[in-house]
């Protein structure tokens, strides 16, 4: 039996690097004063067909929907902004007194689509959503956020791109070009352009099989039809980034791959060499409207979302290497059964002391119970045979220095804190 297509494990050696990494993204995530969420992993599956967009790839193409006991209609969770904000709404939290509501969420999502390197059908996303605030600032503080994660764990290669999608009005303005643009070479697009260009013509500039197509070099940009508060609007978000020493590049083709954005959409790419042919690392922007489209209030909304899977592979593309602490703080090796039976109760008490603790369970000699200690990098070893026990010590090793002292069992825990 394998895992699944698509799915993988991450198995002792590798999961500590993800408990870094998680723990990391929540610490900096707090620091901005950032809640966490926790939603389901399966939701209503209208919640996604409203919620992210009937044309999107993600909901036509690539939902792991099916049909529950009760004949409801489930769908593994895509992505967390839909899920989040039913929840933001259904907990009716837009009557919380600390506005916006700041809320951050990290776990498992699932699209059916073609494994490659570091996209995979059940992936890792974390994620933050700033609810409640129409403000430009706190465009930037969420880009800030984006950013401050990447770096605080060491990457450099990084390269935030920024466009504004507009409001309504801007939007049904740059629409109508697009398709003005687009449809003299319609029958030259992908099948899945060709629907686009009627359903929702924005999409066309996100699409990787017709990116080299002369008409896309030559689209109407977004932001020739900015209204003017929309450009103000956008003039800001660049004035606070600016202010941040953010750096930045526009670029006006992109638009995101979900349907609920506008205003603010942005992307961090990794330029390490190596990283692969998919450059993204995390991608988000504004969504009002949202909140509205699944039957809250008007409220305001922008949040991101990255993929630990990627971020990992970029920390290696950079050589960064985590400073993870993979030694053990103590192994009790004992000779005979009464040994063994006395290192259970001492291992016992040094765990309860908040000390990493093991002993042998394979009844092996002296000799070969130092070798594991060894392998499991232990930086003292607690050594118990028919002597110690007759006077009540054991004899403990600093594996780093070779000194031994012998020990009384009682002040063995305390020892072990002054030392480690």
């Amino acid at each position: 039996m394998k895992a699944p297509r698509g799915t993988q494990d991450i198995i002792p050696g590798v999961s500590e690097k993800w408990q870094f990494v998680e723990k990391q993204l929540i610490d900096i995530s707090r620091r901005y004063n950032y809640k966490e969420i926790r939603t389901p992993i399966f939701e209503h599956t209208e919640l996604f067909q409203r919620g992210v967009g009937e044309t999107t790839d993600i909901v036509q193409k690539e939902m792991y929907t099916f049909k529950d006991k009760g004949d409801r209609s489930i769908t593994l969770r895509p992505e967390g902004t839909a899920s989040v904000v039913r929840s933001f709404v259904e907990h009716k939290m837009f009557g919380s007194p600390n506005q916006p509501v700041k809320l951050f969420y990290t776990g498992p999502m699932f699209r059916y689509e073609r494994p490659q390197q570091g996209r995979m059908r059940q992936f890792v996303q974390f994620g933050v959503e700033a609810l409640g605030s129409a403000d430009p600032a706190i465009d930037a503080e969420v880009i800030s956020l984006a950013m401050n994660l990447y770096r605080e764990l060491g990457l450099q290669s990084l390269k935030l791109i920024i466009n504004s999608l507009g409001d309504k009005e801007s939007r049904n303005n740059h629409r109508e070009a697009l398709i003005a643009h687009f449809q003299p070479v319609k029958g030259e697009l992908c099948e899945d352009c060709q629907t686009r260009l009627e359903q929702n013509p924005l999409r066309v500039l996100d699409c990787k099989q017709d990116r080299e197509h002369e008409a896309m070099k030559t689209a109407p940009s977004i932001l020739d039809f900015l209204s003017d508060d929309s450009s103000a609007y956008f003039t800001k978000v660049k004035a606070y980034l600016d202010e941040m020493n953010i750096p930045y590049e526009v670029d006006p083709n992109l638009v995101r791959g979900l349907d609920y954005y506008n205003h603010t959409a942005f992307e961090i790419m990794s330029d390490a060499e190596g990283f692969g042919a998919i450059t993204t690392l995390s991608g988000g922007g504004r969504y009002n409207g949202l909140v509205q489209d699944l039957g809250g209030p008007e409220t305001p909304g922008i949040g991101f979302a990255l993929s630990i899977e990627r971020l990992l592979m970029a920390l290696e593309a950079e050589g960064i290497d985590l400073p993870i602490d993979e030694s053990l703080d103590c192994f009790v090796v004992a000779l005979g059964d009464e040994a063994s039976i006395k290192a259970a109760g001492i291992v016992n008490t040094l765990r309860n002391a908040g000390i990493q603790a093991e002993k042998d369970y394979q009844e092996r000699k002296m000799k070969a119970q130092f070798k594991a200690a060894n392998r499991l990098n232990a930086k003292f070893v607690l050594v118990l045979g028919v002597e110690e026990l007759q006077e009540g010590y054991a004899t403990v090793k600093n594996m780093e220095t070779g000194e031994q002292e012998n020990i009384v069992f009682d002040e063995i825990p305390v020892y072990l804190e002054q030392n480690l």
